[in-house]
């Protein structure tokens, strides 16, 4: 079965295909489909709600079975800001740099037991024929004090999983304890169940 991703970002789409690839499952970008997909306005409170925004209109406007997954990070401290916020903390959305500033300096004065915090990722699907479900995938952890590390992206660099910052592991470890990761998988064993060759035929 063949699967558009609502998303332009081919990093996204390459880790659905591996995760989904036993299943008999192809992903696709809209481009690689040689469709127009509307950029949807996240206007939803949850990530639940901005990942069904996107998969209902990425279905619509493909006919095609969609996927779209919403993400970010939420501390304790801060009550579970940036939360949805989160890729536009500082203002600008995507500038890494400034939402991770803005991050450690409200968090100065907060101690190391108070600093834990946690990424999520809400993965949606909707079939054509008005199916769909959700999965979500969490990873748990603390903010540093400053960024560490080389790799990732987003607040990698200041999300601390043991003794060392996201943005230090390898992308197969990042996989195995990544809150995409187990939404993927999620999705994978909800796919699965469902019995996917037998949807929308």
């Amino acid at each position: 079965m063949d699967f558009i991703i609502a998303t332009h970002n081919m990093k996204k789409r390459d880790e659905l295909q591996r995760v989904l690839q036993p299943l008999g499952v192809n992903v696709f970008t809209a481009e690689q489909c040689g469709v127009i997909l509307t950029d949807v306005e996240e206007t939803g409170e949850t990530f639940v709600q901005n990942a069904f925004l996107k998969s209902r209109m990425g279905c619509l406007e493909s006919g095609m079975p969609c996927i779209a997954d919403d993400s970010g990070l939420c501390v304790d401290a801060l009550d579970g800001a940036p939360g949805v916020y989160s890729a536009r903390f500082a203002g600008e959305h995507g500038n890494d740099d400034a939402n991770i500033a803005k991050l450690l300096e409200v968090l100065k004065d907060v101690p190391d037991e108070k600093r834990t915090a946690k990424f999520v990722s809400t993965v949606c699907c909707t079939f054509p024929d008005g199916t769909e479900f959700s999965v979500t995938g969490e990873c748990r952890g603390k903010i540093g004090y400053e960024k560490i590390g080389e790799g990732g992206f987003g607040y990698d660099p200041v999300f601390m999983y043991g003794d060392k910052s996201v943005a230090q592991m390898t992308a197969e470890e990042k996989d195995k304890i990544s809150h995409r990761g187990n939404a993927l998988r999620a999705l994978s064993k909800k796919l699965e169940e469902m019995g996917i060759t037998d949807v929308n035929k």
